[in-house]
Parts: structure tokens; sequence; C-alpha cells
């Protein structure tokens, strides 16, 4: 198809257009050589590396996705790329669907005088293809001149639990517990750790305020957490591998077994924490909830958490949620996934999507949205991606459910409204 067919479709509804890249280059990433980052205006997305991503019910989720999209058999699909091969892989797999109405674009026609549309802060997620060329000495777009980038694996545990199966190379390891460590008498919690104890750490891993930082791990939502508490300290540019470990193995690279060892320094270079502003603490999290009109305390639990049918933990029995906060999505099934805010592939979900589920539960995004879910996690992945998508007054109440249920504050069960 021809860039002037292909702009005179763009408000057709019986047309649909979909970037079948890397959602980063989506997000607005410049990659395979293309001359500008993002995606056409008014595209959705339906990347060729979600066909070679395994997991639990894939058919059922690659389904989702389309319906999400409205991409059915009756519309018109114009499928495009920059490497004449994605779009081609999503051509045959919606060949085999049934669809027939399928036509392709070579997003590299599009004219430079128009500009794509991108997210306002895309490079705080980071596609695998940037991170190797980190590692290979070079410095991509977006990254200051000159920088030593750190690169961390985050994950729970011992290096044994995960890092040491496979992690990206030049890594060093981080245990969650250095940041939230586990309570040693009942009830069981893993609240973020105080000021001295964050300034312990930030020394020990050799972080500075003027660090770039990169953070990875297999589970994406360890990455975020770690990330979240990097900013919280003070560190000023902290990214995240987009999709994690998947994504590194899905561009055909390999990981590292041996192990790396951080280097510690003996100056931070300012005040810990020097960005207080990313966590809510319970006070703020009180005094909000008090102005609904300016303040949502966003619950990103399961919909069963949050109406308190279960509690979401193993170590925690205590169910319900938070009176005034807003149902804003997470996982489908358990307190350990996010399906909602995720493509399967593990990359961030576009924009638009989660901004409807939003719309439908009542949440503004114009006002302080404070996210939470069990203890910061969730939370905290979440937060990332609003900031991705340029939302600007927002923060994380990593104290969370179990945080504010174990102090004894009021609580509330069944749907809302009831």
């Amino acid at each position: 198809m021809k860039t002037e067919q292909l702009l005179s479709l763009q408000e057709n509804p019986d047309w649909k257009i979909v970037d079948c890249r890397l959602n980063d280059a989506f997000n607005g990433w410049k990659l395979d050589g293309v001359k500008q980052g993002g995606h056409i205006p008014g595209a959705t997305d339906f990347s060729a590396n979600w066909l070679k991503a395994d997991g639990k019910n894939k058919a059922q989720t690659l389904q989702e996705a389309l319906a999400a999209k409205g991409l059915t058999k009756e519309k018109n699909i114009i499928l495009y790329d920059a490497n004449g091969r994605d779009a081609a892989e999503v051509a045959g797999y919606l060949k085999n669907q049934g669809y027939s109405n399928l036509y392709s674009y070579n997003i590299n026609l599009w004219p430079v005088e128009k500009p794509l549309s991108r997210y306002e802060n895309y490079q705080l997620i980071v596609p695998a293809v940037i991170v190797h060329d980190i590692i290979e000495g070079k410095i991509p777009e977006t990254f200051p001149a000159g920088s030593k980038i750190k690169i961390v694996e985050a994950s729970w545990g011992e290096e044994k639990t995960s890092y040491a199966k496979g992690h990206i190379p030049t890594s060093f390891h981080i245990n969650t517990d250095m940041v939230e460590p586990p309570t040693t008498t009942e009830p069981v919690m893993w609240m973020l750790a105080d000021a001295d104890t964050l300034a312990k750490f930030a020394l020990k891993f050799g972080f500075t305020r003027d660090d770039v930082v990169i953070v990875t791990g297999e589970e994406p939502m360890a990455a975020y957490r770690i990330a979240l508490v990097l900013r919280y300290i003070g560190v000023q540019d902290v990214r995240v591998l987009n999709g994690g470990t998947l994504a590194w193995t899905l561009a055909g690279y390999q990981l590292e077994k041996k192990s790396n060892t951080p280097a510690p320094v003996a100056d931070f270079g300012g005040r810990i924490p020097g960005n207080p502003s990313v966590i809510d603490t319970i006070a703020q999290v009180k005094a909000g909830l008090k102005t609904p009109e300016t303040y949502t305390l966003v619950d990103n639990r399961t919909w069963d958490e949050h109406i308190g049918k279960i509690s979401g933990y193993s170590y925690h029995k205590k169910k319900g949620r938070i009176p005034g906060s807003v149902f804003g999505y997470a996982g489908k099934t358990d307190a350990y996934s996010l399906d909602y805010f995720r493509n399967p592939d593990k990359t961030m979900r576009n924009a638009t999507e989660i901004m409807a589920l939003w719309k439908e539960q009542g949440i503004d995004t114009s006002k302080r949205l404070a996210f939470m879910c069990g203890s910061g996690w969730r939370a905290a992945e979440v937060y990332y991606y609003a900031d991705v998508y340029g939302l600007k007054n927002i923060g994380v109440y990593s104290d969370g459910w179990i945080g504010w249920s174990n102090g004894g504050n009021p609580v509330e069960t069944g749907a809302p409204g009831k």
C-alpha cells in the first residue's frame, strides 16, 4: 500500500492500522534504521514478537488482544513494519485465524515531515537491542554522552534462585529483600526499608545520584520494584528492560551465568531519599482520601482482592480494600501477575487500552494518582507505565493493603457501592 492510500483511510472506521514491530518501536524507539521513532497516529499494536512468546493460554491471550483492539474479520487491516518480516508473520497468523482483508505497508515510506506518535517518556523502558548495544560499548539514543551505565538484575532471594540460572551479561544481582527486609515476627511483612537502610544499600551496591541504571529481571515486577526504589532514593536516571529477561532471549541474545560484583562507593552524592514524592506515606494517603476531587488511590490488585473474596497472599490473611480506593486492574487470577497491563511477551500494553480500562472505573488521570497493591510490586510497574505514558502527578502507596490492614485501619469488603 502507498502512503497516500493509508493517509486517506486513517479516519475510516472500516479500516484498522496495525504496528507489527517490537512494542519498543511503537512506544518511540528508533529501531530497524527508521528515521522517526513512534507509531502512525491512530494505529494500534499487534507485535510479531507476541507470536514467539510461549505462555499459559497463549491462543486465548492472542484472541483477547485482537478483540481488545477491535481487529475483527470484517475489518480491512493494514499491517506495517520496517524490516519486511514482522508484518508478514502477523499476516500469516491472521490468515490462519480466518482473516482475509489484509494489506501491508512499509513505515520507511512515511513522510519525514509528518510526525509519528510516541509516548512522552518512552525512554524509561528500554528494548533488548539497546541494552545489547550498551554492553557492546555504544551509547544509544536518549542516553547522555559519556555516561557510565549500570545494568542490574533484580529478583527475590539469593543468586541461586534466579540470577545464577541466567541473566543479562555484566549485570549484578540485587535481592529485593535488601530494600524491603522481611519482618522476623508475626505478621509477616515486606515493607519498604527506612532511609538509613536504603542509604547503606545504595553505598553497598555502588549507586550514586548521577548514575544511569537499567534494571532487568526474569520477573519484570521485581525489576520495576527495584527501579522505583532507586528513583525514590534519588538516582536520577533509572530505566527498565521492557519485557525483562524474556525480551532478551526472544531477541536471540544469550544469557550469562557468571556472578558479577558491584563496586561499593563512599558517597551517594545527595540526601536519601532524594525523590520522596515517588512514595506516598500512610498519612498522605489518609489526607488524600479526604479530598477525592484531587486525589485517587488506585487499587492495582485483582477484583477478588479488591472485594475481599481473597487476601491474595498465603502469608497475609486479612481481606478487603482501603475505603475510598478505586479498582484499577492488575492480574486476572492472582497477586503475582499483571495481565491487564502486559502484552503476551511481558512488554507494556499500549496507553489507549489502559486509559479505557481506567475510564470505565471513573479514574481521572488529571488528579494525583497513588498506585497501590499488596506491598508495592505491582504498583511499581503500573507507576512506571503511567510515567511512560506521560502522566504527571503520580506516586505509589508502597505499604499497600498489607501495611494498611496490619495497621488496624478501616477496611471494606463486597462490591463498591453495594
